[in-house]
């Protein structure tokens, strides 16, 4: 008998409370493909993805997102308004309305796959979805399972996503309708009333970054990596839009993962996903073939315009910049497998330095690299958030504040004595601005990123030789003078401005805004961290 066949016959959702529905259990990519399109959710692109509208919300909302709060988690979580508490006796009440809601559907969607590439890791999921394009991304996105795997499949953590859920505030202790809550007792991640699929693949990612520090003896990461054909692993952290999945697809080396990995205790870096998740604003074949040719059959896109003939305008940004789409990573034809790399060589830490001041590309101390790891800087540019209109300094912790239930400081310092035991050097790569801020300057070209970051991988910056370097009189960082690819003027963001004045006064205005920031963190670090930053202050 057909193993798919008898396993959607014996599904049953009664203990999560979920009765007198059909359930569409482990349908493959093209049945769901399919599914969508028959029932008007979606539209088949010119190159045979997928195209869904997410509806209200196209991106993350981190004020909705929510942590029970019991005897596992409370003296546990950095609580705030990163980590927001929750009642486990709302949790359980909203629980069963959404239960409730999802009992009244006429069909479900139900697929059973793991997350963490290295088996010693293994966290097995149940995502239990409305949608059934939400499904492909669970399909997508979570490593998928053998029929083998399949028959004496146990869940640990369970997903529930209903989209079209509506939270009362009033009833059920939101602040709005919709919701991610995450239990760690009950081993549940609850996500309604946003159709935005980031919210999936996030709580798991979010749960993760609990359980690996605190039982595992494990660091999660927010970062994309790679390996070199001499078995060389590159990570880069980086926030959205600092190109993190860009530079880590690259056609000399293979792909480990585009965003979240574990550095373990064995000395290994591995994949939690078995897909990517990439940014597709101005995506062109030219500057990001990879990805462009990643979008195919089995591919969905998000919040993307079509023309009349399926062909979608990757610069159209009428619906949201956050447009989007997710693949199996297998749609990359570099990729390592299983998705497990070595102790890293080098580590990449990207910035979107929209205020044009900070270097292309400099090497960190370790006392620096643990500083610029809590910070976590990157900048917001006019369009990108209701009320920005000139650039913003944005700082989210470990790259990652969003997803990290610890105090930043428990990650820094994981990262930090793991960076001393392998050796490992570290950038600071700004992919912003030059010759000036937003406005003014321009975006980094991709050609010469690209050139400072192999030039490092060939060891071509000369890594032990400070003659090639400065130490910028501002932050502190040693910056070349020189890089194979990448003409010298570029090098220095103050010879790109031709204006030694404005460019000072702006750099002192970015470092007072960093060492405000840290002051939040400065009660949990060393000196020597808190050394790390840039030491002048502006007059």
């Amino acid at each position: 008998m057909d193993n798919k066949t008898e396993l959607t016959k014996t599904i049953s959702l009664k203990k999560y409370g979920i009765n007198n529905t059909k359930i569409n259990y482990q349908l493959t990519p093209e049945e769901l493909h399919n599914i969508t399109v028959e029932n008007n959710l979606g539209t088949t692109t010119n190159t045979g993805a997928l195209a869904v509208n997410t509806g209200e919300f196209t991106g993350r909302s981190p004020k909705d997102r929510f942590i029970v709060k019991d005897i596992i988690t409370e003296d546990k979580i950095w609580w705030g308004d990163i980590n927001i508490p929750f009642d486990s006796n709302h949790f359980d009440s909203l629980y069963k309305k959404v239960t409730t809601y999802l009992s009244g559907k006429e069909q479900l969607y139900v697929r059973d796959c793991y997350a963490c590439a290295d088996k010693n890791y293994k966290l097995n999921i149940r995502v239990i979805n409305e949608y059934p394009w939400s499904n492909q991304f669970a399909y997508n996105m979570f490593l998928r399972l053998n029929d083998d795997e399949l028959e004496n499949f146990t869940p640990e953590w369970t997903i529930v996503n209903a989209p079209s859920f509506m939270a009362n505030p009033k009833e059920d202790h939101t602040r709005q309708h919709n919701f991610a809550i995450l239990n760690f007792t009950k081993k549940i991640a609850l996500i309604g009333g946003t159709g935005y699929t980031g919210e999936i693949k996030k709580g798991i990612f979010s749960a993760l970054n609990f359980i690996l520090p605190v039982y595992k003896q494990t660091l999660p990461m927010h970062c994309s990596a790679n390996v070199g054909k001499n078995g060389d692993t590159a990570i880069f952290f980086g926030l959205s839009g600092t190109g993190k999945t860009t530079l880590s697809t690259d056609p000399n080396r293979s792909l480990i993962g585009d965003d979240e990995h574990g550095w373990t205790k064995e000395n290994t870096v591995f994949n939690f996903e078995g897909g990517c998740y990439a940014k597709v604003i101005n995506l062109s074949k030219e500057k990001e073939p990879e990805i462009f040719n990643a979008i195919k059959k089995g591919a969905i896109l998000e919040n993307v315009i079509l023309d009349d003939t399926g062909e979608v305008d990757f610069s159209n940004t009428s619906i949201t910049q956050n447009t989007r789409v997710s693949y199996p990573i297998n749609h990359i034809e570099n990729i390592q497998s299983p998705s497990i790399g070595n102790n890293p060589k080098n580590i990449f830490f990207l910035t979107a330095d929209a205020f044009g001041v900070i270097p292309p590309i400099s090497k960190l101390t370790p006392s620096q690299a643990a500083y610029h790891f809590i910070s976590g800087y990157t900048a917001k540019v006019a369009g990108t958030e209701a009320g920005v209109v000139e650039p913003v300094p944005s700082f989210s912790a470990c790259f990652g504040a969003p997803f990290m239930p610890l105090h930043p400081s428990k990650y820094a310092e994981m990262l930090s004595k793991k960076m001393v035991e392998a050796g490992v050097n570290v950038w600071l790569v700004n992919t912003g601005w030059t010759g000036g801020p937003y406005g003014v300057g321009k975006r980094m070209e991709l050609k010469y990123t690209r050139a400072m970051i192999n030039a490092v991988l060939n060891g071509d910056l000369g890594l032990y030789n400070y003659d090639n370097y400065h130490i910028h009189s501002v932050f502190g960082v040693a910056q070349p003078r020189s890089c194979p690819g990448v003409p010298t003027n570029v090098l220095s963001p103050r010879k790109t401005w031709n204006n030694d004045e404005a460019y000072y006064t702006t750099a002192f205005k970015l470092t007072n805004a960093f060492r405000e920031n840290f002051k939040k963190y400065e009660a949990f670090c060393s000196e020597e961290i808190r050394r790390g930053g840039p030491q002048r202050y502006a007059f």
